[in-house]
């Protein structure tokens, strides 16, 4: 007689209440953390948006300097200067300042 090989039975787990608690716990931390790094993203998101626009509006400032000085300086660039830098004024040009 060949003898017969006996099969192992299947073993199952059981779960305590315990376990399926502690499950539980780390899935809602794992949420909570998943949420506050999008909230981070979000902050990062925008603040790479604000600081794009501030490189922008230096870009622009740098490329009108550097016409200025590839156009030297002419009598009508100083006297802009002079005009809004130091408030100088053309005889016979009077201001008037409206108060609010």
């Amino acid at each position: 007689m060949a003898k017969q090989r006996k099969t192992p039975k299947a073993v199952k787990l059981r779960t305590g209440l315990l376990t399926k608690l502690l499950i539980v716990i780390l899935l809602a931390a794992l949420v909570c953390e998943v949420y506050a790094l999008r909230e981070q993203v979000a902050d990062a998101e925008a603040e790479k948006a604000r600081v794009a626009a501030e490189v922008e509006g230096k870009r622009q400032e740098n490329d009108a300097l550097a016409a200025d000085i590839e156009e030297g300086c002419t009598p009508e660039k100083m006297q802009e200067i002079a005009r809004r830098e130091l408030g100088w004024l053309l005889p016979g040009e009077y201001v008037f300042d409206v108060g609010s």
